[in-house]
């Protein structure tokens, strides 16, 4: 049966973050560092999450304001501050506010390639 507020789940999922903190899970899919929430229960689930340096053990684990949550992805590792929560996921220029990205330039994939990008030709050939 759907609520009245048109929604099909209860009150409790979608309350706004009350004393300041608020579920891993929630918090991973309205800051758009996954495509949906079951991505990031999975993602939390088989240990990819840590927060303030230890591996999370449950999806339910909640976060606060300043909190570094350290994200092990395919092929890099994001580290991200805590900055905020919402109560809705929005646009991605609000989910951006939620948190400020600390990972650094120095493992990028860039350097992997020795700094060439891949659009520049590695010969030159003359237009005749």
């Amino acid at each position: 049966m759907i609520p009245k507020s048109g929604t099909r789940f209860s009150d409790k999922d979608h309350a706004p973050a009350q004393n300041g903190r608020q579920r891993i899970d929630k918090w991973l899919w309205h800051a758009r560092v996954v495509r949906t929430r079951s991505d990031a229960v999975a993602l939390a689930d088989a240990g990819h999450v840590r927060l303030n340096g230890k591996r999370i053990t449950s999806n339910s684990q909640a976060v606060r304001p300043g909190d570094v949550v350290t994200l092990a992805l395919d092929r890099s590792v994001r580290i991200l501050k805590v900055e905020g929560f919402c109560e809705r996921r929005g646009a991605a220029p609000a989910a951006k506010t939620l948190y400020r990205e600390l990972t650094t330039g120095s493992g990028s994939r860039a350097s992997d390639r020795g700094g060439a990008s891949p659009k520049v030709p590695t010969r030159k050939i003359d237009a005749e």
